[in-house]
């Protein structure tokens, strides 16, 4: 019964909002942030969240959602692709913590993105032609003659040589040169040996 309540205040409100609109533009905004701060308190009210879970648990309301996914899509598209969402997301990729963050929560995303474009035929054409540019050419030169990336080279192989794995591919490889080298001082001082008698 409460749940029905609160519904209705909601969609009452909502109405409410649209009937505004023959208002004056700054009547209507100062009713508009009424409202909205009202909605808010509601649904931040434990019966108004208990009420807007019971609302999205709904069958027919998931239904409602789905069908409803490529309005919303839209919508996110055209807001994020606005002046205003540049400028966040201009300052939120300046912030180092925001950057790791967002790296590392769509690394698996990122890798399973290139690992299809890398099959990409077209992309690969594409990734071929930005190489020979000369441009990215001298540039990329420079990144590899770099301090910076001689450290991560460093640092890589480092990490790559105290492997266990390589570690035991490495004693193999010396010990079998090791092996190959001894018999051959066999094989020489042999020859040597039976050439003197």
């Amino acid at each position: 019964m409460f749940r029905m309540s609160l519904m209705s205040l909601i969609l009452v409100t909502v109405f409410f909002i649209t009937g505004c609109s023959g208002q004056s533009a700054s009547g209507n905004e100062k009713n508009y942030d009424e409202t909205k701060k009202m909605v808010v308190d509601i649904l931040q009210t434990d019966d108004g969240k208990k009420a807007l879970k019971n609302m999205l648990s709904d069958e027919s309301m998931k239904q409602q959602l789905v069908m409803d996914s490529d309005m919303m899509k839209k919508s996110v598209e055209k807001t994020l692709s606005s002046d205003k969402a540049t400028d966040m997301w201009k300052k939120l990729f300046e912030d180092p913590a925001f950057v790791k963050t967002y790296a590392n929560s769509m690394a698996k995303e990122h890798k399973k993105l290139m690992k299809d474009l890398m099959k990409d035929s077209e992309f690969q054409k594409q990734m071929l032609d930005v190489m020979k540019d000369p441009q990215m050419t001298s540039h990329m030169v420079s990144v590899l003659k770099s301090q910076e990336f001689n450290k991560h080279l460093e640092k890589t192989i480092n990490n790559t040589m105290e492997t266990p794995k390589l570690q035991k591919k490495m004693n193999k490889i010396i010990l079998k040169a090791a092996e190959e080298q001894s018999s051959k001082k066999k094989k020489q001082s042999k020859g040597g040996g039976s050439g003197s008698g």
